[in-house]
């Protein structure tokens, strides 16, 4: 229990560092790269970004059945099934190049009606360089999966921090030398291939795994292969949404329009991890629980709780954006990106949906009901693709938000929640219950402040700190007394308390 609870805690100091290292290093880099080429490098990334679903699911097969093998004790089944998994990447990742080299030898046909000759050559730069870390990538990936399995986070969350701090670090550097977008790939995959190299070097120093190349296990790999293909589909979902409208843009619009786009994508990255901090550690534990036949009025209890406590997270984020996420994002990044505000807000309120009932995803997965929720989600975003192009194309990027947020209110909620309910036993109406009462403090401060707090009268980051650190005073106290329980306000109070003590112990 103490690694998921450290795991959860150090989530959050990743979420602190990352949010920190994005209020700093985003302008700086915005500045020194110019709109268009920060357009441009977010649009290969999201090229990029579709090439990652190739991994099929497997990913989190690894996690699931090494925790199930271990649940069961068995140690050569473990050790057999990484190499199979092992061979399957190598092959993935040599199978993901040789796509790229397609995408790469294509850029000039996709985009060369918005943008210049100099523009398509520093993309087909950045699209061969992450394609070499892409193609890597995939068969050391499998080390990381195994440290999740055998819920050993803190190695994993610690080697994250220090990944984040000294890739900015560096890329600071690179930037400030004259470098640009082509310098801040190489550092991104230089460190992305050294974490890697860690992971694999922790599991046979550490846990003391082995790989055993022995002979295909064709029915076994045929059980993964369907439980894989559901996780598949939901990641193919993943890529529709957020990476479509950038594409989109890129064709119809500008490198500045995928450059706001993309902007309003990073704070949504940002927004989910707060919540995912407690849901991402729980995989292996809810794997034991199914394995070891736990009851749904037991799944029901745990998906309840966590999501009332990611909701009070996402809630304070939430209310804060609304009153001051306009002149934020005009301090932060310029008066250009200021449309970005009604993208984000748009994105922050769907998104909230899956955010708070997350833990979902790991329960299908260990029920093996993964099929239940691709059908669904696959279906809705395909709509949301078919309408992010014409909405582009005439509306902008305020335009691709529009069907993104459509779909997934519609998806993630009534419908989705209806399989959690009849397919998993989950007392769908008693979350939304709790949720609707956990909403007031929420609701009330949002509409209050907006029409209240006079951000206009906010010209500095000093005024701006201290009009967040009143609504903050004002907030906080009244979400913790009307918002929380006494068990979800011990927990708050020993995850700060977990979270001083191991960044000081590890940091």
């Amino acid at each position: 229990m103490s690694q998921l609870k450290a795991g959860a805690a150090l989530n959050y100091v990743i979420i602190g560092i990352n949010a920190l290292v994005g209020l700093l290093y985003t302008p700086y880099m915005l500045r020194m790269l110019g709109q268009s080429e920060y357009g441009l490098f977010s649009l290969v990334s999201s090229i990029i970004a579709y090439l990652t679903i190739m991994d099929f699911g497997f990913t989190n097969a690894i996690v699931r059945y090494t925790a199930k093998y271990r649940a069961e004790n068995k140690v050569s089944e473990q050790y057999e099934m990484f190499g199979m998994f092992f061979k399957i990447f190598f092959f993935i990742g040599l199978a993901a190049f040789c796509f790229g080299l397609v995408l790469y030898f294509n850029v000039n046909n996709m985009f060369d009606k918005s943008m210049t000759p100099e523009e398509l050559s520093t993309a087909k730069t950045l699209l061969a360089i992450l394609l070499v870390n892409l193609a890597l990538t995939f068969p050391l990936s499998i080390y990381g999966a195994i440290i999740s399995a055998y819920e050993d986070f803190i190695f994993q969350k610690v080697a994250q921090i220090c990944r984040i701090v000294f890739s900015t670090v560096v890329m600071i550097v690179i930037l400030q030398i004259g470098y640009r977008a082509v310098g801040l790939v190489v550092v991104q995959t230089a460190f992305n291939i050294a974490f890697l190299l860690a992971n694999m070097i922790y599991c046979f120093k550490k846990i003391k795994i082995k790989v055993v190349f022995g002979k295909m296990n064709w029915i076994f790999f045929r059980e993964v292969l369907i439980y894989s293909f559901w996780i598949f589909l939901c990641a193919i979902t993943e890529q529709f949404y957020w990476n479509s409208g950038q594409w989109a843009l890129g064709i119809f619009q500008s490198t500045i329009m995928v450059a706001i786009f993309a902007l309003a994508i990073q704070l949504k990255g940002m927004y989910n991890l707060f919540s995912s901090a407690i849901s991402s550690v729980f995989l292996p534990k809810v794997t034991r629980m199914v394995t070891q036949n736990a009851t749904k009025e037991e799944m029901s209890s745990l998906f309840i709780r966590t999501g009332r406590l990611q909701y009070a997270i996402m809630a304070y984020i939430l209310v804060g954006f609304v009153i001051f996420g306009q002149k934020f994002i005009q301090m932060w990044v310029g008066d250009d990106y200021s449309s970005a505000y009604y993208i984000v807000l748009m994105i922050f309120v769907c998104t909230t949906i899956p955010a708070i009932q997350n833990l979902g995803n790991s329960i299908l997965m260990a029920y093996n009901l993964m099929r239940k929720k691709a059908v669904i989600v696959v279906f809705a975003s395909l709509l949301s693709f078919l309408a992010i192009f014409p909405c582009a194309k005439y509306y902008g990027a305020i335009g691709c938000a529009v069907p993104i947020f459509l779909c997934i209110v519609i998806a993630y909620g009534p419908i989705l929640n209806r399989v959690y309910s009849r397919n998993v036993g989950i007392s769908v109406k008693k979350f939304w219950i709790e949720i609707l009462k956990m909403s007031v403090v929420p609701v009330i401060y949002a509409v209050a402040g907006y029409i209240l707090v006079p951000v206009d009268n906010i010209i500095s980051w000093k005024d701006f700190a201290v009009y967040v650190a009143i609504f903050s005073a004002v907030y906080l106290p009244a979400s913790y007394f009307f918002m929380l329980n006494n068990s979800e306000r011990n927990y708050f109070i020993s995850l700060a308390r977990r979270i001083r003590r191991t960044a000081i112990a590890r940091l």
